[in-house]
């Protein structure tokens, strides 16, 4: 059974070790049958996400590929104990119920692991806010787990694939068995639950 997911993205620099995780969970969701689309939040116009324009035709269309995905990863950098400011900024273009009966996995990366509860207490209450009622626990990342090797390229080391195979796992299991019953009013064992999907 095949299905689509959207990759929102609130790193300001392009070189983030962050794109390293996210471009391993496609290829490996994409193995699973997935369809993977990006949503980075820095191509949005800067002014169109500041002033919160709508109805421009960059928020529409990421917009519109989030409203179509089956599920959600929403990955960010960890800054002061919070995701990016541009990240809360697209989200904030999200409509109120964007994430209503979709799957939704954190993947976050920071400086130490002392931020790794920015999940549960910073990210999880907007999630929450715009609908969303399956948020898998998520992976959250050292900056010093992922490295880059000589020819420059990021390389994740073992302990954090071990992690992503396991939830991303998860994460297509969720979707494949969790979502056909949620889109058609049924009832899932994560009713209830705004936390997890297990």
């Amino acid at each position: 059974m095949g299905f689509k997911v959207v990759v929102l993205t609130g790193s300001p620099t392009g070189g983030s070790r962050l794109f390293a995780l996210v471009d391993y969970a496609a290829q490996q969701l994409q193995e699973r049958g997935a369809e993977v689309e990006y949503v980075h939040a820095t191509d949005i116009p800067a002014e169109d996400l500041i002033f919160a324009k709508f109805d421009s035709a960059a928020v529409k269309a990421a917009v519109a590929q989030v409203e179509s995905a089956d599920a959600v990863i929403v990955a960010s950098p960890v800054y002061k104990a919070a995701y990016t400011g541009v990240l809360k900024t697209l989200l904030d273009l999200l409509p109120q119920k964007a994430l209503e009966k979709k799957i939704v996995l954190p993947l976050f990366i920071g400086g130490t692991i002392a931020h790794f509860l920015t999940i549960d207490y910073a990210l999880k209450p907007v999630l929450s806010a715009l609908g969303a009622r399956y948020i898998l626990t998520g992976v959250f990342a050292v900056d010093s787990q992922v490295t880059r090797n000589e020819q420059g390229v990021a390389e994740i080391n073992d302990e954090v694939k071990t992690r992503l195979n396991a939830v991303l796992g998860e994460f297509a299991e969720a979707i494949q068995l969790h979502l056909p019953a949620v889109k058609q009013g049924g009832v899932s064992k994560a009713d209830g639950d705004q936390h997890t999907v297990l």
